[in-house]
């Protein structure tokens, strides 16, 4: 084996936090020779280029997770990220809508969590005051989240990975290369994909969706699996366009592992409404009706899975619902917008999130990353990891450099 064939490291998995991470560890180490492998013919092929595109504030994190660090960090670094190279985005500011006495309390609890995790400008508003903001929605009281933005997120994981490779002409990003095996050898480890073999001194997996199933082929003894969640989008009709500014959301419901449905402006000037959140029969499906036998079978023999079915059933049965009627999808959105009608809605595109489920069910919602001797295991990275990349990409080269002895 030349050297020349010999990588430091290898960063399996092309999303966002994966070229994140090989960014900032290039930019640490510009001698370091990296390959990050993509399954894909592109990379944010998955929840990178699939998600709401939103910059989130760091509102709805508990103080000190790695969530809540991570996002607020994140979210400066990206900004300014966005601004240096050109990405298109816009700070544009939210509401969080409450539309009935009950969602006060929960709706304080997310203010106090917003002051406490550094949210700048987070301000609690009246009904007048939200209708300044938002015209056509209807609530009783909100909050004002100016830090909030959306963004090109695929823009601006290209751009981290062009950067990287500018900087070392000697890394490179593979793409459509799936990673089948992991051979351990004195001294290097060889990736194994469909058509070739890479060899690297040590390894950084940034998986997403198929994070778990990776972790075992590189021997992590991991009890949690990842199970996938579809979430389905309309889009306002362009007529509708008007009665959304900027981005809306609903107080979360605290007995449901997601934000609920919500508006979002996006850079290409569309409003998207959505998503839901359903149970999907394929980890990489976009389709209401995709199906895998291994990711069904993986996901439906898993005691967790079931867990989490039995603890949110109501919830659970009104997301299939929802997922296949347009009228009852419509309803949730009148919560907020009550002039909306069918003709302002129309089916748009779809995402897949991944949640690392315990045995019990619970969702593991905070940011997982763990490492073995010679390999980093980015394990669970859902929403706001797309806004908090940059911040866990140095998060991991940090750990890199310390566990792997590159620390100078």
């Amino acid at each position: 084996m030349e050297n020349n064939d010999l990588f430091d490291v290898a960063i399996i998995g092309g999303g966002i936090v994966g070229a994140a991470t090989l960014y900032k560890l290039q930019m640490r180490n510009p001698n370091l020779k990296i390959v990050l492998i993509e399954k894909e013919k592109v990379l944010s092929g998955h929840q990178t280029g699939h998600n709401s595109g939103v910059i989130h504030s760091g509102l709805y994190y508990k103080p000190g997770s790695l969530k809540a660090k991570n996002c607020v960090k994140g979210r400066h670094e990206l900004v300014a990220f966005a601004k240096e190279h050109g990405i298109a985005h816009d700070v544009c500011g939210k509401v969080v809508v409450a539309t009935k006495e009950s969602e006060l309390e929960f709706m304080d609890k997310i203010y106090e969590n917003g002051i406490a995790n550094g949210t700048e400008g987070l301000e609690k508003i009246d009904a007048k005051r939200l209708k300044e903001i938002e015209p056509f929605v209807e609530g009783i009281a909100g909050l004002w989240v100016p830090c909030t933005g959306i963004i090109d997120f695929v823009g601006a994981t290209n751009k981290m990975a062009e950067l990287a490779v500018a900087k070392q002409p000697l890394s490179k990003v593979v793409l459509g290369e799936k990673v089948i095996a992991i051979n351990n050898k004195s001294g290097h480890h060889e990736i194994v994909t469909e058509f070739k073999v890479f060899k690297a001194k040590k390894m950084i997996f940034c998986a997403g969706l198929q994070a778990d199933r990776l972790a075992k082929m590189d021997g992590v003894k991991l009890k949690e699996r990842v199970v996938g969640f579809r979430g389905d989008y309309y889009e306002l009709t362009e007529k509708a366009h008007h009665k959304v500014k900027n981005l809306i959301y609903p107080v979360p419901n605290p007995a449901f592992p997601f934000l609920g449905v919500h508006f979002t402006r996006m850079t290409d000037g569309e409003i998207e409404c959505g998503p839901n959140a359903v149970f999907t029969f394929k980890r990489e499906g976009y389709g209401k009706t995709d199906f895998s036998w291994k990711d069904t079978w993986d996901a439906l023999t898993y005691r967790g899975t079931w867990k989490l079915f039995f603890g949110n059933v109501r919830f659970g049965i009104n997301e299939y619902r929802r997922a296949f009627s347009k009228k009852l999808f419509l309803k949730t959105l009148q919560t907020m917008i009550p002039s909306l009608t069918m003709d302002d809605i129309k089916p748009g595109r779809s995402g897949v999130r991944a949640m690392l489920l315990g045995t019990d069910g619970d969702t593991r919602d905070d940011f997982r990353i763990e490492h073995l001797e010679d390999s980093i295991h980015v394990l669970n990275a859902p929403s706001p990891a797309a806004t908090a990349s940059l911040a866990i990409g140095e998060y991991v080269a940090e750990m890199a450099e310390e566990k792997f002895g590159w620390k100078k």
